[in-house]
């Protein structure tokens, strides 16, 4: 028999420990407090991360590529800070390795290496991958997914790849004849992607610049960044305002990884992007509840859902 689960259920998909308290936690905080039940599904360990504390350069790939280990620890941290209980390696740990990454030559995308590890995320047969996913949402029944868009956000390939998985296997979860062995089908109900939007983005901007801060010398436009969507592609803003102390902290946990200033934090290119308590997502299947008449969003990834 299935494990009696809340009746609001949440999973979420990213591609390494931190990019989850760096985009949805506040997400994830909101809603562990208001008695949904929370899954995390992270993709690889963050072999392949930059390490931005000097005395813990030895954990890198090219030394004693413990790294991934060390991340994972991280998580655990993080994860206690939001208050997560279930959160799970894709595959179980170390399964798919961080696939690393490059900038391109405009410098605002990431791009994968030419030399890519057969062990990587990248290089996984995307059927295998999908499986493993098939199975903890056939266990969890989420209504709500969340992930990337096609393009992982800025371009990293494990991003992509996530997003690759999570799409396929959110189908193939909803077939009641596919992998009989992994448990009943079960048909998602409404999948996002998370978003910044471009006018949020550029509006911090040009605060901090009002304000002389300069961690964000050189970023003229929100569009430098490479990451932003059109506003009109947000359908959804979770506030999370009451959890942004979690969000922060969870942030803080990953300390191989974010350099936490607020209003800001800085990952290893040391470019400042803001900390919102707001979070914002576009819907990639299912039906948009009703909308907040005053911005024209939902502002609950279970709006419209019968739960």
């Amino acid at each position: 028999m299935p494990v009696e689960l809340p009746r609001r259920r949440l999973l979420l998909v990213h591609a390494h420990p931190d990019d989850e308290s760096i985009g949805t936690a506040a997400t994830m905080a909101r809603y562990v407090a208001e008695g949904a039940h929370v899954t995390l599904v992270t993709c690889t360990q963050g072999e392949q991360g930059e390490i931005l504390v000097p005395e813990l350069a030895h954990l890198a790939p090219e030394h004693d590529d413990t790294l991934g280990l060390h991340r994972a620890g991280e998580l655990a941290d993080a994860m206690a800070e939001l208050k997560v209980t279930d959160y799970r390696f894709l595959g179980g740990p170390g399964r798919y390795r961080d696939s690393g990454m490059v900038w391109g030559d405009e410098g605002r995308r990431a791009v994968a290496p030419e030399q890519i590890d057969p062990r990587s995320f990248w290089a996984a047969d995307l059927r295998e991958a999908s499986d493993h996913l098939v199975e903890v949402l056939r266990e969890i029944r989420p209504q709500v997914l969340v992930t990337y868009d096609e393009n992982g956000g800025y371009g990293h390939p494990d991003h992509i790849q996530a997003h690759r998985v999570a799409t396929y296997a959110a189908a193939l979860a909803a077939v009641p004849t596919y992998r009989t062995d992994l448990g009943p089908a079960w048909q998602v109900a409404k999948v996002y992607w998370s978003a910044t939007p471009r006018s949020v983005l550029q509006g911090a901007l040009e605060a901090a610049r009002d304000r002389g801060d300069t961690l964000f010398d050189g970023v003229t436009s929100a569009d430098d960044l490479g990451f932003v969507v059109d506003d009109a592609d947000i359908t959804a803003v979770v506030d999370g305002s009451d959890h942004i102390d979690a969000k922060m902290a969870a942030m803080r946990a990953h300390a191989t990884q974010i350099d936490v200033h607020w209003p800001y934090f800085a990952l290893s290119d040391r470019v400042g992007q803001p900390i919102w308590a707001q979070e914002y997502f576009r819907l990639a299947a299912g039906v948009a509840g009703p909308a907040d008449p005053r911005t024209g969003y939902e502002t609950d990834l279970f709006a419209g859902l019968d739960v």
